[in-house]
């Protein structure tokens, strides 16, 4: 991972795969390593660095060795304190010669007797703690204390480093029987153009729908389909995976109405409620954005980056299997992976097709009702699932990616029918990508306006970001990715 920039759940999945012979302990135990040195990678430098009277010039695999090892010593009390230093002290014997073992060998013995430096006071500097205690990079300290002040960025920083539950979205199309073989996903002919937006079974008449009549109002969208109680509701689902793996700990998340926030649920995807369709995983920041964009029986929906197809399938729900909707993204295998998914989950009426959204649609493609643009971004907000993220971003790929996502919501802004809503996000807490991008877009666009959330069970005043036509997702608050999401509309 360290070497070819891959994900780390990608990474670690496929050396899992490698060794087959693991025991779930032993699997469990490797990924607890893993995320643990990823996530407290910041503090294993500075306590390794503090034991190391001559400096610590080592290469990188030597130094991940170390902080193995160092990882188990500070932060793992199931683990003896001579074991961790045994099983570090042979592996590094084993792969880098007897001179770096001896040197891990006294490192690890010497940070055993002292334990870990004192961390900075939050309280006295805000700055060296999000530094040292929570691994952020200087230029990412600065970007949370500017523009979330001292408390709240600590707060931040610390929940960015804990563990995330696994978030479960109970599915009101679950099958009764598991699927069959008929096709419930279409593909674009080889002939169609790749940014055609257009559906083939497109409803007739579908185009003159209008989710919201007054786009300047702040009462709650009109004719959408509320969101309530799932045929497969998430008190069901809790106690049904409670009864599969008895040690799970299953919480009703107090945000999004579907969802269950997970911890100990091992191996999900062999449940039986997982087979049978009865629950998506998919985090509480995403739930609340496909409920945010909405969707209603009869319309054309366009989801303009679907990715693996969460929310794709999400939408599907909401309008009850009966709109037209379009899932689109730069990812063929993405694409492949997301019709895996439709297909247990028993979502119908989805079309894919591999465009590029910075390429601008051919001009005769017909209009949707509702676009949802779920755009690439810094990621900032997904450390507790990608800690990664925090050894690769730097500032100019704010900046980068900020243009980026200006320009796709220039291509996708002529497909919103008139009254049609569209929905921007971003998995990230900077304004450059939320509200900057969302207010140079309004500047741009004249025809388009803020639109208040849609009627439903979830507490938007909660989530309101300043304005009704805004919300923010916090881990500290809502045990969730930090997600930030803007509701247009284009006028009539």
């Amino acid at each position: 991972m360290t070497h070819d920039g891959a994900f780390a759940n990608r990474a670690l999945a496929a050396a899992l795969e490698r060794a087959p012979q693991l025991s779930p302990p032993e699997r469990g135990l490797a990924t607890e390593l893993v995320y643990g040195v990823l996530r407290r990678r910041a503090r294993l430098d500075r306590a390794l660095d503090a034991v190391a009277t001559r400096g610590l010039a080592v290469a990188e695999d030597v130094r991940n060795v170390l902080r193995v090892g160092a990882y188990q010593l500070l932060f793992l009390d199931r683990i003896p304190a001579y074991a961790a230093v045994d099983d570090t002290v042979e592996t590094m014997k084993r792969e880098d010669g007897a001179r770096l073992a001896g040197l891990a060998n006294a490192l690890l013995r010497r940070l055993a007797e002292r334990g870990e430096p004192t961390l900075p006071d939050p309280a006295r500097d805000a700055r060296a703690y999000l530094r040292d205690a929570c691994g952020f990079p200087g230029w990412m300290a600065d970007l949370c204390l500017r523009e979330l002040g001292p408390a709240r960025a600590v707060a931040l920083g610390m929940a960015s480093g804990e563990v995330p539950p696994l978030a479960l979205r109970a599915n009101p199309l679950a099958p009764a029987a598991p699927p069959d073989a008929s096709p419930i996903v279409r593909r674009a002919p080889p002939d169609t153009t790749a940014a055609d937006g257009a559906s083939p079974d497109a409803s007739p008449g579908a185009a003159d729908v209008q989710p919201d009549a007054e786009p300047d109002g702040l009462a709650f969208e009109r004719g959408a389909v509320p969101l309530t109680a799932s045929p497969v509701p998430r008190e069901a689902l809790r106690d049904a995976l409670a009864a599969e793996r008895p040690g799970a700990t299953l919480a009703l998340s107090p945000v999004a109405p579907d969802a269950l926030l997970a911890r100990g649920l091992d191996a999900p995807a062999t449940t039986a409620a997982f087979a049978r369709g009865a629950f998506a995983i998919e985090d509480v920041g995403a739930q609340v954005v496909a409920a945010l964009c909405g969707a209603a029986p009869g319309e054309r929906i366009l989801d303009a980056c679907a990715g693996l197809g969460g929310k794709t399938a999400h939408l599907a729900a909401l309008a009850g299997n009966a709109a037209t909707i379009d899932a689109l993204d730069l990812s063929a295998a993405k694409l492949r992976q997301a019709e895996e998914q439709w297909t247990r989950l028993g979502a119908r009426g989805i079309t894919v097709r591999v465009a590029d959204l910075t390429k601008d649609f051919p001009a005769e493609t017909a209009p949707y009702q509702r676009v949802l643009l779920d755009a690439p971004c810094s990621g900032l907000g997904v450390l507790r699932r990608h800690p990664e993220v925090l050894l690769r971003r730097t500032e100019a790929d704010v900046t980068l990616l900020a243009a980026t996502q200006r320009r796709m919501l220039d291509v996708v802004a002529p497909l919103v029918a008139p009254g049609g809503i569209l929905v921007y996000a971003v998995c990230t807490f900077d304004r450059a990508e939320g509200e900057d991008v969302v207010a140079s877009f309004l500047a741009a666009h004249p025809d388009f306006a803020p639109a208040p959330p849609p009627a439903s069970n979830i507490d938007w005043p909660r989530l309101a970001a300043g304005a009704p036509h805004l919300i923010r997702l916090w881990p500290d608050r809502d045990d969730a990715d930090a997600f930030f999401a803007a509701r247009l509309q284009r006028r009539s």
